[in-house]
Order: structure tokens, then C-alpha cells, then sequence
């Protein structure tokens, strides 16, 4: 670290500066993200193998069709044949975790940076920074103030795949068709309404690709997670690079990359039936048949 420029200093004196003197909100924080994280954990891991499969070839075939059905099946099959069902479980909760905080945050968060340039001018800035910096940087002060296990995890997780969901819900907001917008408060809707009914069903597309690419980032991060202690698949790629075991890094490799695919395949089908709907139907009005003269 040069002295002319001590950033690196700078920022340890504020980590430091915010252990001492956080009143007990970090404990707090890390309490509350470990205990969902943990029970939703449990509940996968309670579950038996055919329930979880059930679910997921059940959402695959309602979803996507009968051949990406029978690919889930397989996946699940292998998943478990090699197993490294129980760790893709603790992966699927992390995941699960991550994901629900980063849109807790990110969707009003995007719908704020649509709503006002200010707010997108600080934002847009934040969010290159989150997403260029390396993903181990994250580890460091996430592992300083939470120490080792899940929660440093998650939140790291959390920063490193919140991004595309903030973006991608602020873009589609704003390319709603201003026409429509217009219409929905001719009619007579609130600011709220004209929201819900008119720019959110609107920019739907957009918004499930932002929920996608956050379970997708997540699901990354999850796996670089593990040097941290945060479980899950993650342990045992670090453990097959440490051995140096290269068939231990293809099963559970391999397991990362069904689970992905099949996330991705069935959350990026979601949100493409609401758009298909006119305005008027999104407002509640219903057009009226007319009989015409035989």
C-alpha cells in the first residue's frame, strides 16, 4: 500500500471503526440472516429426496414442457446417485436466502431509481463498483465483521448478485410505454396504482431477467462462499482443488451445473403470462361484447 494514497488503511480504520462501535446491530443482523438461512436449510434438508425431485419436475413440466421434465428427473438422479444431495441442498438454501434479501432490497430499490435521476445517478456508480470488484474482495470484510460461517456468506452473496435485479427492474420501468402510463392516470389511478397495475406488469420481462440473473450470480457466489465456512457444494470444489482430486471437483462440479441450469431454465419462463394482458384488464375494466345484426 503506498503512502502517498492509504486507502487500503482507510478502509481497515473503518471496519474497525464500525466493529467497535456498532451497539450490538451487527450481532443482530448476523442472528437474523444465520436463522433464516439455517431454517430454511433444515426445511430442505427434512424433506425427503422424491419431495424436493417431485417439486422440481412438477415446476419443470408446468413450466417449460415434458423433456425438460424428464432432464430435471435425470438431474436429480445423478445428483443424488453421486451423493452430493444433502450439500446441494445446503446450496439451494443459501441460495434461497441470498436471493429473497437481495430482492427485499433491490426491487423498491430499482423502482426507486426509475422514479427519480438523483437516486440513479448515486446508484448507477454503486452498482458498477459492486459488480467489477472482485467477488474474494467481498469475503474479507464480510468475514471481519461476522466472522466464519453462513452469514458472511450471504451477505457476500447478497452485494455480489443484488445488482442485475436493481438494473434490470430500473430499465424496465423506465421503458414502459409513456402512452400507457398516461392512460392508466386517465382513468383515474393513483401514482400507487398506476405502479402496480400499469408499469411493474409492464416491465415484467425485465424484472424476472433481473431475478434470474440474481439466482444465477448467487448460485456463483454461493460456491466462492465456501472459503468462508458457508457449506454446500462449495466445500467440496475447494476441498477436489486442495487434494488436487479431480474426480471429486467433476461430481460436485457437475452437481453446481444441473442445479443451475435448472434454476435458470424454470425462472426465466416466469412473468411472460401477465404482460399478454391490454391495459384496460390490468386497470380492471372488462371490454363488453357487442352482438352485431345478423
Amino acid at each position: 500500500m503506498s503512502d502517498f494514497l492509504p486507502l487500503g488503511d482507510w478502509v481497515n480504520q473503518g471496519v474497525k471503526f464500525v466493529i467497535d462501535n456498532d451497539g450490538g446491530m451487527l450481532e443482530q443482523l448476523g442472528s437474523g440472516i444465520g436463522t433464516l438461512t439455517e431454517n430454511i436449510e433444515l426445511g430442505l434438508q427434512a424433506l425427503p429426496v422424491w419431495v424436493v425431485a417431485a417439486v422440481l419436475i412438477a415446476t419443470g413440466l408446468w413450466r417449460v414442457g415434458w423433456k425438460f421434465a424428464l432432464f430435471c428427473l435425470a438431474c436429480c438422479v445423478v445428483i443424488d446417485g453421486t451423493g452430493f444431495w444433502p450439500q446441494t441442498m445446503v446450496t439451494l438454501a443459501l441460495i434461497i436466502s441470498a436471493t429473497f434479501i437481495s430482492l427485499v432490497i433491490g426491487l423498491p430499490l430499482g423502482i426507486w431509481v426509475a422514479k427519480k435521476d438523483r437516486v440513479a445517478a448515486i446508484v448507477r456508480p454503486t452498482l458498477d463498483f459492486m459488480q467489477t470488484m472482485p467477488a474474494f474482495v467481498y469475503l474479507i470484510p464480510a468475514a471481519m465483521l461476522f466472522g466464519l460461517g453462513r452469514v458472511p456468506g450471504v451477505l457476500a452473496t447478497v452485494i455480489f448478485a443484488m445488482p442485475p435485479v436493481v438494473r434490470l427492474t430500473s430499465l424496465g420501468i423506465r421503458q414502459v410505454n409513456k402512452e400507457q402510463v398516461e392512460a392508466g392516470i386517465t382513468f383515474g389511478c393513483t401514482p400507487m396504482q398506476v405502479l402496480f397495475k400499469v408499469q411493474i406488469p409492464g416491465a415484467l420481462p425485465s424484472i424476472m431477467a433481473g431475478i434470474n440473473q440474481t439466482i444465477m450470480m448467487a448460485l456463483s457466489m454461493v460456491i466462492i462462499a465456501s472459503m468462508v465456512g458457508a457449506g454446500g457444494l462449495g466445500n467440496d470444489v475447494l476441498a477436489s482443488i486442495q487434494r488436487l482430486d479431480i474426480g471429486l471437483g467433476f461430481e460436485s462440479g457437475l452437481a453446481v451445473v444441473l442445479l443451475a441450469i435448472m434454476l435458470d431454465r424454470i425462472t426465466e419462463t416466469f412473468g411472460a403470462q401477465g404482460v399478454r394482458l391490454s391495459l384496460r384488464e390490468r386497470l380492471g375494466f372488462r371490454a363488453k361484447r357487442s352482438k352485431l345484426p345478423m
